[in-house]
């Protein structure tokens, strides 16, 4: 994939156009222009036409395309299935909150994880998102929608720390004054337990939450679910945890889906509190969304309120994620796995 400037600092830009013999106040007209979510450089209407015609020749803009629109009628969340420059398509959705508008973006085409329960990583990875790709999801949903985006989770296709560099650049850019200026504070990134990016994550001191699917309370569950387990398991991923705390002064926020006979019996809760114990965390239990191909259900109402309430009354706080999108294939990985099986991808 060729340079792309959308995936440069604002002082790699000004190199860039120094060579080209700019001054140096354009180098922040075109980033400004690239992270208003242009689709070509005939919009920089401030910029000279034979700037403008050098760049487009030089660093083509591939902006995506959509391929699939959906919107929910219940929550009014909307799906993207984005169009990269070459051909592989992911998924971006929006979701509406009271405190502002939230897009889930992905990370990877495809993903190498193999959790159990998620349409993401069947098929495997393709490649890993270049950062301007990252950036593109989330200006193109804010230009397409018509609403302003002010939170980012970076929990769709994918695993983040598996394309670690290319996310911190993502992160870089898209918390920058001269770009969308979204504050790391508004931003989740969330990871299947990779333990030596934790720590080299943490060591970056940023002010974002760090968001760990750990789905079971100990390794005989965690190891049939997510193969990652076998590489680090439930106790190397929470001292990582614990360190990650010390280290940045952030909580942590565990997710969990409830998997019916699973992970979500009361002693299962009751050991996951044992295993919490001293460090500060919030439990987002998660009602599993069902994935055709497979054989794993959701867990009952019931048991999902008596799970919160064995975690709660143990001084461990514990919300249920309200399920959005539902009729809209809204899960990671299931509008992306729909569209390549109709196309025999």
């Amino acid at each position: 994939m060729s340079v792309n400037l959308k995936s440069m600092t604002l002082p790699e830009l000004s190199a860039v156009l120094k060579e080209l013999g700019q001054p140096g106040f354009r180098a922040k007209q075109v980033y400004t222009w690239l992270h208003k979510g242009v689709r070509t450089y005939e919009q920089m209407t401030n910029l000279p036409q034979t700037l403008r015609a050098q760049l487009a020749e030089r660093y083509p803009i591939c902006a995506p395309n959509v391929v699939r629109k959906q919107e929910s009628q219940k929550d009014g969340t909307i799906k993207y299935l984005w169009r990269l420059s070459d051909g592989n398509c992911v998924e971006t959705v929006l979701m509406r909150y009271h405190y502002g508008n939230t897009v889930c973006i992905s990370t990877e085409v495809g993903c190498r994880m193999g959790c159990a329960f998620c349409a993401s990583t069947l098929g495997g990875l393709v490649r890993k998102l270049e950062p301007f790709e990252m950036l593109d999801q989330v200006l193109f949903t804010q230009v397409d929608s018509g609403l302003p985006i002010s939170h980012i989770v970076l929990m769709g296709i994918g695993e983040p720390l598996d394309n670690f560099d290319n996310v911190m650049r993502f992160l870089e850019l898209v918390n920058s004054p001269e770009g969308m200026n979204i504050s790391m504070r508004h931003i989740s990134l969330s990871t299947c337990g990779l333990v030596p990016k934790i720590r080299e994550l943490a060591k970056k001191k940023l002010q974002l939450t760090l968001s760990v699917s750990l789905h079971a309370p100990k390794d005989e569950i965690r190891n049939t679910i997510m193969p990652v387990n076998k590489a680090y398991n439930t106790e190397e991923l929470l001292q990582a945890c614990r360190d990650y705390y010390e280290e940045t002064g952030r909580r942590i926020s565990f997710e969990y889906a409830m998997i019916n006979g699973v992970n979500d019996t009361e002693a299962d809760a009751r050991l996951l509190l044992k295993r919490l114990k001293g460090l500060p965390a919030h439990m987002n239990l998660i009602p599993l969304n069902h994935v055709e191909e497979s054989p794993l259900k959701p867990s009952t109402r019931a048991a999902v309120m008596r799970f919160q309430q064995i975690l709660e009354e143990g001084g461990v706080p514990a919300t249920v994620r309200r399920t959005l999108g539902g009729d809209i294939d809204a899960s990671c990985g299931q509008l992306r796995r729909k569209y390549n099986k109709e196309n025999q991808q």
